[in-house]
């Protein structure tokens, strides 16, 4: 056996192997890298945000509602602040935007106070609306769970376009889809929502250099 020979074994391990594994963790990457679309053209937030705070367009959202009782809220949002908003903080366009009814001031004041304890809020957005604009607004989600007192367990991952993300395979949903995450449960945070926004996140970023591959292919052929 002189074609095992130790220089042509050193040389597989070095180059050889590293380049078929790359080979097969691109093919297996590629299709990994698409967060199923389950509803288009959610009306934008700037739609019900009386201050003009912020837009869906350009930036990756999760979405939440404090309802009439925020200080319930109080545990799932800190652990959604602990786990997902540390955790993309420095990303580029990266928000969580808290609706809340007119009336519920003084509760939110208090929430903010005691997120502001632990982190920085530069990417906590808190918009104030009316009953009906809130309802109206969670009806173009699309989902087929109503809110109560004006609220849910459930957070939603909104796209730059302003599409509702999510699962069409999900182990825990009878149907396979999964539209909203509940941030009562850390493991749901930790295995699911921040998986998700991390492929978001790598989507684009495969898009970006795609483009960049296009735009560099076409000056070579003058184009």
């Amino acid at each position: 056996m002189k074609f095992f020979t130790k220089k042509r074994i050193v040389l597989f391990l070095l180059f050889i192997f590293p380049l078929i594994l790359f080979l097969i963790l691109s093919t297996g990457t590629n299709n990994f890298t698409k967060l199923p679309v389950l509803t288009k053209n959610v009306v934008d937030i700037s739609e019900i945000d009386t201050k003009a705070q912020t837009s869906f367009k350009d930036h990756i959202s999760i979405v939440c509602f404090l309802g009439n009782n925020t200080d319930n809220m109080r545990p799932g949002i800190l652990a959604l602040n602990e786990k997902i908003y540390k955790t993309f903080l420095d990303y580029k366009q990266f928000q969580i935007i808290a609706i809340y009814p007119k009336g519920s001031d003084a509760a939110v004041a208090r929430l903010k106070e005691k997120l502001a304890d632990f982190t920085d809020m530069q990417n906590w957005i808190f918009v104030e609306s009316s009953q009906g604009e809130i309802e109206g607004f969670y009806d173009t989600l699309a989902i087929n769970e109503p809110l109560v007192d004006l609220t849910t367990n459930n957070v939603f991952l909104v796209d730059r376009e302003g599409n509702l993300r999510g699962r069409t395979n999900d182990d825990d949903s009878s149907d396979g889809k999964l539209y909203g995450y509940n941030i009562n449960s850390v493991s749901v945070l930790n295995s699911k929502l921040k998986d998700d926004v991390k492929v978001l996140y790598y989507e684009y970023y495969a898009a970006f250099k795609d483009r960049n591959k296009n735009k560099a292919d076409r000056k070579e052929v003058g184009l």
